[in-house]
């Protein structure tokens, strides 16, 4: 039997020296050092990212500043956009951005749960994986590629074949003729392409956290497979599920590319979702570099201000239902 040198095996009041320790510096001998670095610095790097939110936070602040003294509060319930007289209100942009990001989840909301629970509930295992790798293709497209796509494909389709029909069944206010296919019901459909693959993954996280002893305790109550899915795995992951849908709007209400070059960029408050429209993000594409005065530039950035405000309230509520749910769930 081997029996361990007491001055090497016992250290720092009875700890047990590791076999192998992390690393050690020059002069610095004591076990953990290296530990406490890397902590350290990636604690750092944490903090940082924080740093880089508030300065560009500060940034537009600092920036939007002569467009709040010029407009101060009636920039946010103004519909009026002309850079001429200097008279900009943020509501046809705001109003466009909801309305196509809305869209996009109504279509995108019962497909992304749908796949999803069909990946994680009833998907064969080797079918399971080709289906959730063309979800990670999706994710990866750029969006100025959605956006070629969505112009010279879809919309003429929309135009052709889907608006006429949604001129009959629906009719107006909202679905009333035009003669173009860039309009808010182009940019949701383009728009519900691109977060599908954000409502999928994590709707499918939140499914897999949930404990399979919940689904065999339905399964052996007589469920059948609707009714486990829909006791078992549905009930509990609602916040989850609502954080995921969250995390797609976000993704939709920040996308630029896509939306600006199909969504028409006109800046009107409307009910037809069949006309063209703006969005924030949009806008300030088209038209910040042509943007001349300081009021002009100051009212895009407030633009952007507001944008990154609602994008991180929503991102940021939808982390915490997330939170809840694999916190609850997850360790079952």
């Amino acid at each position: 039997m081997n029996v361990l040198n007491e001055q090497d095996s016992v250290v720092n009041g009875g700890a047990v020296k590791p076999a192998l320790p992390f690393f050690l510096f020059g002069k610095f001998k004591e076990v953990g050092f290296g530990d406490k670095l890397f902590r350290g610095i990636t604690g750092f790097f944490a903090f940082l990212i924080l740093v880089l939110a508030l300065l560009t936070f500060l940034a537009l602040w600092v920036n939007s500043g002569p467009c709040l003294k010029a407009m101060g509060w009636k920039f946010l319930i103004s519909s009026e956009w002309d850079p001429i007289k200097e008279h900009f209100g943020a509501v046809p942009f705001v109003y466009g951005t909801l309305v196509s990001s809305f869209l996009a989840l109504l279509i995108a909301t019962p497909l992304g749960l749908g796949i999803s629970l069909f990946l994680t509930e009833l998907a064969p295992l080797n079918l399971r994986t080709p289906v959730a790798f063309i979800v990670d293709i999706l994710a990866a497209i750029p969006s100025v590629v959605y956006g070629l796509w969505g112009m010279f494909v879809l919309a003429p389709i929309m135009q052709a074949y889907v608006n006429p029909v949604m001129v009959k069944l629906i009719g107006g206010p909202f679905f009333v003729t035009t003669s173009i296919g860039l309009s808010f019901f182009t940019a949701g459909v383009i728009l519900s392409i691109m977060i599908l693959p954000t409502i999928i993954v994590i709707s499918r996280e939140v499914f897999e956290a949930v404990p399979n002893v919940y689904r065999e305790s339905a399964k052996a109550l007589g469920a059948t497979d609707w009714e486990t899915i829909q006791l078992s795995v549905l009930k509990p992951s609602k916040p989850g599920v609502v954080g995921a849908i969250m995390l797609g709007l976000g993704r939709a209400l920040g996308e630029t590319m896509a939306v600006t070059m199909v969504i028409g960029n006109m800046a009107q408050v409307t009910p037809n979702l069949l006309a063209p429209g703006h969005s924030m993000a949009s806008v300030i594409a088209n038209e910040f570099t042509e943007a001349t005065g300081d009021v002009y530039l100051a009212a895009l950035s407030e633009i952007g201000l507001l944008l990154m405000v609602i994008t991180l309230v929503l991102n940021i509520a939808a982390h915490l239902l997330v939170w809840f749910t694999t916190r609850n769930y997850g360790r079952a």
